[in-house]
């Protein structure tokens, strides 16, 4: 599996171009910088097999749109988020409210398995960030990407509409459960462990 780190917009968020064999890729969190995509799928000669979200949050998915009408591919985020990340609710400068897609065909749910270029990958529910927050787990690469459920040290803020910190605790202890060996891909900064996290993250412990 191939996974390219694109980091966009004013918030650096990581969007994450993922494929195998196949050349149809995976964009998670195309947040921001729709041209800069294109173009890294345009060099690698890269279609698009769908476009996975891992929360609502502007900075997460304002290039949905433009790339979706570029390069039309199902999209999939879970139907709590999906009730606000298109509203006034998700507006916060310098994005503004993101444009809705045509169509969003993929509601996205605890314990789904999908398969996209070649690629099994399976949605685990980890809400506390926001009400519908997910991590993509693919067991054969042995890679999690968490969106800003867990970063490298620390974690997702709760204190933006939808946020539970409570939530994001039981979230948490659900992801103590997975291999330490687990390479975690956040939605922003760089890529850790699980094994580290479990070690040296405070929010991770106990």
């Amino acid at each position: 599996m191939n996974i390219e780190t694109i980091v966009v917009g004013a918030f650096q968020a990581n969007c994450f171009v993922v494929w195998g064999e196949a050349k149809q890729a995976i964009i998670i969190d195309p947040g921001d910088d729709s041209e800069c995509i294109l173009n890294f799928l345009q060099e690698c000669k890269l279609s698009v097999a769908a476009y996975m979200l891992t929360h609502g949050h502007m900075d997460h998915i304002s290039s949905l749109a433009a790339l979706h009408e570029a390069l039309p591919a199902p999209i999939g985020l879970h139907p709590r988020d999906l009730a606000w990340a298109f509203t006034e609710v998700n507006n916060m400068p310098p994005y503004g409210v993101p444009t809705k897609p045509a169509q969003i065909e993929r509601a996205l749910e605890d314990g789904q398995s999908w398969q996209d270029g070649g690629l099994t990958y399976q949605v685990i529910e980890t809400p506390g960030h926001t009400p519908g927050g997910i991590c993509f787990h693919f067991p054969d690469q042995n890679a999690l990407f968490v969106g800003d459920t867990l970063f490298a040290g620390s974690v997702g803020r709760t204190d933006f509409p939808g946020g539970n910190s409570r939530a994001l605790k039981q979230s948490l202890q659900r992801l103590r459960l997975l291999d330490d060996d687990l390479t975690v891909y956040p939605g922003h900064g760089p890529t850790t462990t699980m094994g580290i996290e479990k070690q040296t993250n405070f929010f991770m412990q106990g």
